[in-house]
């Protein structure tokens, strides 16, 4: 019989408990490491200030001062009023003419987004009430929504103005629009919000994708899977530092949306935080997975790029409105965890606390983060197997 016949089969070998200390000591061990990561500070420190930076400034969904040209063909009166008017609002940046020929060739060359010309005849159609327009309005299609614009908003001015003259019946009805959580209409104050679940979707999914993965390229990972340390506790142990550099990233981020960026914080502290935190949970999950499955940077980043923050950024309804999506698209928005995120988000920041909102999509992304492990734990296996 051989000498090593009385040892028990390393299968059969009992499950160890979950033990504190070693957890302890792989948290502070991979504290240690991102620390002394430049690129991971990087990443959660810098990377989420630029680009907030760049959504609030560089990005915006406002129209105003939008470039037009006036062409002012009638010398009458009224056709001077109407051009005041054009001239007067602060949407537009007017550039009057006399002849639509001065106009057109800038329109062609995008240096104006439309023009309204003001025909010559145009006192005998104010007189005609024949349903005739008063006015041309011609704007740039290879821009359909600011095209859109140019032309509601010169034919709102146009209403405006004839409901302002002398001979205007008074108006039946007063019209008072009243604009709720964004009073001033301000496309920053719904940006920045989004912006911090992109910002989230990048640390948790894309930072936790690539270190994990760069663990397995340099062999580190097969050295902390030979220890006694259990799966739960190597997940949790490398997770717990890159949630708290999440959650870090937050405060940070909602410090500079409020103080720099003006956007209001109606909501708690406490709301944001828990937001955030059982967002990471999905996030910091399909990181985990993608690199347990890829075991490469360069695949990792690639996947994280495609399977988690192209879908935040474009199915999250951070810039485009899911209801306004396909079918289809709006089915797989369900399955981004930054889509109840970002509402949360916009709701914890303009309007408030409202629970009601919150633990639906709360529940949506604690479910997702739920399979997220679960996947993960399976591809995580104990071994030195590749």
């Amino acid at each position: 019989m051989s000498a090593n016949s009385s040892l028990p089969p390393l299968a059969a070998s009992p499950l160890r408990r979950f033990d504190r200390g070693r957890l302890l000591a792989l948290v502070r061990k991979e504290s240690l490491q991102a620390l002394r990561d430049p690129s991971t500070l990087l990443i959660a420190f810098v990377l989420p200030v630029v680009l907030l930076l760049l959504f609030a400034y560089a990005v915006s969904l406002d129209a105003r001062h939008v470039r037009i040209g006036v062409v002012v063909e009638s010398p009458s009166a009224s056709a001077q009023s109407l051009a005041a008017a054009f001239a007067a609002t602060r949407y537009l940046d007017v550039s009057f003419a006399h002849d639509r020929r001065e106009v057109a060739d800038r329109l062609v060359s995008g240096t104006l987004r439309g023009f309204v010309v003001i025909p010559q005849d145009f006192e005998r159609r104010m007189a005609a009430h024949d349903g005739q327009p008063l006015v041309q309005i011609i704007t740039d299609g290879s821009q359909p929504n600011t095209a859109n614009f140019v032309a509601n908003y010169a034919q709102g001015v146009i209403q405006t103005w004839r409901g302002g003259g002398p001979n205007a019946p008074s108006a039946a009805v007063a019209l008072e629009p009243r604009y709720w959580f964004n009073p001033e209409l301000e496309s920053r104050r719904a940006l920045v919000p989004g912006a911090i679940a992109i910002v989230m979707t990048i640390i948790g999914t894309m930072l936790t994708a690539l270190v994990v993965a760069r663990e397995w390229e340099r062999g580190t990972m097969e050295a902390v899977l030979s220890t006694p340390a259990s799966i739960a506790e190597i997940l949790i142990g490398k997770l717990l530092p890159y949630f708290v550099l999440g959650m870090l990233s937050t405060l940070a981020s909602a410090a500079l949306a409020v103080s720099v960026f003006g956007v209001p914080l109606h909501g708690s502290l406490l709301a944001l935080l828990t937001l955030s935190a059982v967002f990471m949970l999905p996030a910091l999950g399909q990181g985990l997975l993608i690199s347990s499955l890829a075991r490469n940077q360069f695949l990792a980043a690639q996947i994280a790029l495609f399977s988690g923050f192209l879908p935040a950024f474009m199915l999250s309804g951070f810039l485009f409105e899911i209801d306004a999506m396909p079918a289809p698209i709006r089915a797989i928005t369900w399955l981004v965890p930054a889509r109840y995120f970002v509402t949360s988000l916009k709701t914890v920041f303009l309007a408030g606390d409202l629970w009601s909102v919150f633990i639906p999509d709360l529940l949506a992304m604690a479910a997702i983060g739920a399979v997220f492990f679960l996947l993960a734990k399976r591809a995580t296996r104990k071994n030195l197997e590749p």
